[in-house]
């Protein structure tokens, strides 16, 4: 009977490392981080540019960096050198791509839309909190940027959240009932103006927390059409450079 117990307890071993072996990177890295947190949710993983490495996304837009057996994982900014440009960040570029395509996925009858005047040569996307300082900074120079053929579209950032008077007026901004009405709203709201409460089912709280993802962590937050994102306030004229307009 003993017998029999042990060589049982082989066949059990045996199938349990066939089984170990078997799994994939992908498995054994998803496996691992899900044992850490059962909420982490793994978007994908694909083999880094370093050999022995993936790259791991996951659903909150954070990148890691895993060993093929997900024993040993870095969360941080995988940098390559090149003689000609010096360190290249290869982590910002996969998030760029990521920015990219998630603004790509919006409605633009969800943003506050400021059309460029004549020929449309850049568009740029500003996540903004209506009470930040900068953010009422950079919407002064609205004017400048659609002069010179750049759109502007605003995402709602609120940066103290849900249930808050920035918040509420964000609200009420996103619930005006033409595009034309949420620009007059927005400036308004920017400049101290009378602001008519409203409320809907608005994607305020759904932008924000996709700002979060993009790695949006003060306002304004201005994000290229390449998905390059540039945090704070930036001059229209230096803007105008970055775009590549003058």
């Amino acid at each position: 009977m003993m017998k029999k117990i042990l060589i049982s307890t082989m066949l059990l071993m045996s199938s349990l490392s066939i089984n170990a072996q078997a799994a994939s990177p992908e498995e054994l890295i998803t496996q691992n981080l899900q044992k850490v947190n059962a909420r982490l949710q793994v978007e994908t993983v694909v083999k880094a540019p370093v050999d022995g490495m993936y790259e791991v996304l996951l659903n909150t837009g954070e990148v890691l960096y895993s060993d093929e057996q997900g024993k040993y994982f870095l969360l941080g900014k995988l940098f390559q050198f090149s003689e000609s440009e010096g360190f290249i960040d290869l982590t910002e570029q996969k998030q760029s791509i990521i920015r990219k395509e998630t603004l790509a996925k919006i409605d633009p009858e969800q943003m506050v839309v400021y059309p460029a005047e004549g020929e449309l040569k850049a568009t740029i996307n500003v996540f903004t909190d209506v009470d930040c300082p900068y953010c009422r900074k950079l919407h002064a120079e609205v004017p400048k940027l659609t002069a010179m053929g750049i759109q502007v579209n605003y995402l709602a950032f609120p940066r103290q959240g849900a249930g808050t008077a920035t918040y509420r007026n964000m609200v009420s901004i996103w619930c005006a009932e033409s595009a034309d009405g949420r620009r007059k709203a927005m400036d308004a709201a920017k400049g101290n103006g009378e602001l008519t409460s409203k409320t809907c089912d608005s994607p305020v709280m759904e932008q924000f927390n996709m700002g979060q993802s993009m790695g949006v962590t003060g306002t304004p937050a201005i994000v290229l059409s390449d998905g390059s994102l540039l945090p704070g306030y930036v001059p229209a004229a230096q803007l105008a450079k970055a775009l590549k307009l003058q």
